[in-house]
């Protein structure tokens, strides 16, 4: 029976199922000269290279999206579902 491949590339996306050393590990995620995406260590697909500036605003980006959903609804926001809500039907209206 054949040894399946531990890393290699599917459609395009990359893998790799070996065992990730500190070094490797720390030399994916930091890798100045290349783009904003870069192939995982260990696993399926793509993360983000520290190195890259644009990886920063991406972070950035995702830190206060999860801040806002976090701090929950605003002072004006808290009372407007509350409040009932007054409907006038004139039912002599001409047609």
């Amino acid at each position: 029976m054949a040894d399946k491949p531990t890393s290699g590339e599917i459609l395009g996306v990359p893998y790799n199922f070996e065992r990730p050393s500190l070094g490797r590990m720390l030399s994916s995620y930091w890798q100045p000269g290349k783009g904003m995406l870069v192939e995982k260590p260990f696993g399926v697909g793509y993360t983000l290279n520290l190195a890259n500036w644009r990886s920063w605003v991406v972070i950035g980006v995702a830190g206060a999206l999860l801040w806002h959903q976090e701090r929950g609804p605003s002072e004006s926001d808290e009372g407007a579902e509350d409040e009932p809500v007054e409907v006038i039907v004139d039912e002599d209206a001409d047609e």
